[in-house]
């Protein structure tokens, strides 16, 4: 294997700062231990930073942004991050995890039968709070902690949608090779509803799509079918499965799966697709015709141009040029290098790990063939396409995809004056949910 100079690792860090596919990277921030704000940043719209290192704020708001539908406690959650050190993988967990067991703690001391509600948002933070402490720990595939953690949050996350009103039911859906697990929520209403399938995108579960908008939906009186694919969390997992640029083969099981319910409007079906699958949405909807309207959440045209425009022209010449040795050996210099920002090396060891990949010349050869490109045409369905102001890191694609779509397309942009300009508006769900579901009512009506 060659490896790299340090001119030449030096090169690809301040030449390619933004190589980021799963949240924002922004150079040059001091690294702290203590949260911060940024004394220099007073524009309209600036956001607290919630820790030096900018990928561990977004996934602390990640965590945050869950509060309003019952996924986090406020004041637990700014409790951890007061612990987590700026680019210390073990220490995010360390937080997390802690936080998660004094809440299973918690949970555990409820009487469920007398007081289902307190037992059921409790069980709902710890599950989620299990996911936060997994999320940077992908880099070792036999850290057994990857499988534990996930049995801690699928067990917790189960009591609680047991507890539900209209209680949560886990089904498992037959896809073509791999199998499909799904999580129906009923309206609790009477006849035929409309009903949102939902899938979350390159790092999420579909367990924290109940909290961004699957408790908005229902709410609104409508139904609500979330699902996962091979690459994202439990398929990876459970199955082996890395992600499939045939996405249509995981959506279209689950429509037939919805559309064999007597509980659900045939000809009012929405796909809200979160992050990647801002992309795996509209993708699928290219096949299956069958859908009232698709929510690309934010979209995403190109996920191959998105993460090769991050190489930068240097290494994405290398790429094409077929020298997979020296490729590999400078991503995985990078990887290596403890001077390497948060947000790359975990972009780089998600998207090796979610798509199950023996190499990063492997992982970049399969992320060429998520284009829509000769495929955007076949979509006739109305598009929602969300963008943020502040997207860092598919700069450009939501606007690309409503370009194509035409008159298909309803384009929005989330502003950050109102705190919803972080990727997929983080931060901001009551806003954007109201935006989206009035949207997809109107659509329907």
């Amino acid at each position: 294997m060659k490896f790299l100079s340090l001119s030449q690792l030096s090169w690809l860090l301040f030449t390619c700062p933004t190589l980021v596919f799963g949240s924002p990277f922004t150079p040059d921030t001091p690294q702290k231990s203590h949260n911060i704000k940024r004394d220099n940043d007073t524009s309209p719209g600036s956001m607290v930073q919630l820790n030096a290192d900018s990928d561990f704020h977004f996934e602390i708001l990640r965590a945050l942004s869950f509060a309003p539908y019952q996924g986090a406690d406020i004041g637990e959650v700014l409790v951890a991050a007061n612990q987590i050190v700026p680019g210390d993988f073990e220490s995010f967990h360390d937080a997390f995890y802690d936080l998660a067991n004094r809440v299973h703690d918690s949970a555990q001391a409820i009487d469920s039968a007398r007081y289902p509600v307190s037992a059921r948002n409790a069980l709902f933070r710890e599950a989620a709070y299990y996911r936060s402490a997994d999320f940077f720990l992908h880099g070792n595939w036999t850290d057994p902690r990857i499988d534990s953690l996930w049995t801690q949050q699928l067990a917790a996350f189960d009591a609680a949608i047991k507890l539900l009103p209209t209680p949560g039911e886990r089904v498992t859906l037959q896809g073509d090779g791999f199998e499909i697990p799904a999580v129906f929520y009923g309206s609790g209403l009477r006849g035929r509803r409309p009903t949102m399938l939902m899938c979350n995108g390159y790092d999420g579960a579909q367990e924290e799509m109940y909290h961004a908008v699957g408790e908005a939906v229902l709410q609104r009186g409508m139904n609500v079918i979330t699902f996962e694919g091979p690459g994202q969390p439990t398929v990876r997992r459970q199955q082996g499965a890395g992600f499939i640029p045939e996405w249509e083969k995981v959506v279209t099981p689950v429509i037939d799966y919805a559309l064999s319910r007597r509980d659900v409007d045939a000809h009012k079906i929405g796909l809200w697709g979160q992050s990647f699958a801002g992309y795996l949405a509209p993708r699928a909807a290219a096949f299956d015709h069958r859908l009232a309207a698709v929510v690309a959440f934010d979209g995403l045209y190109s996920f191959a141009q998105a993460v090769f425009d991050q190489f930068g022209p240097e290494v994405t010449a290398l790429y094409e040029s077929g020298d997979e040795e020296t490729f590999n050996g400078i991503i995985l210099s990078v990887l290596a290098d403890p001077a390497t920002p948060t947000t790359i090396r975990w972009a780089i060891e998600q998207g090796i790990w979610s798509f199950k990949s023996a190499s990063p010349f492997e992982w970049a050869t399969e992320v060429e063939k998520y284009t829509l490109d000769g495929i955007v045409q076949n979509i006739t369905t109305p598009v929602f396409v969300a963008a943020a102001q502040e997207e860092k890191f598919f700069a450009g694609q939501a606007q690309i995809l409503a370009e194509k779509l035409g008159d298909l397309a309803t384009y929005h942009l989330f502003e950050s004056i109102d705190g919803a300009g972080e990727h997929c508006s983080l931060g901001a769900s009551v806003l954007s949910n109201q935006v989206v579901l009035d949207w997809f009512q109107d659509i329907i009506s």
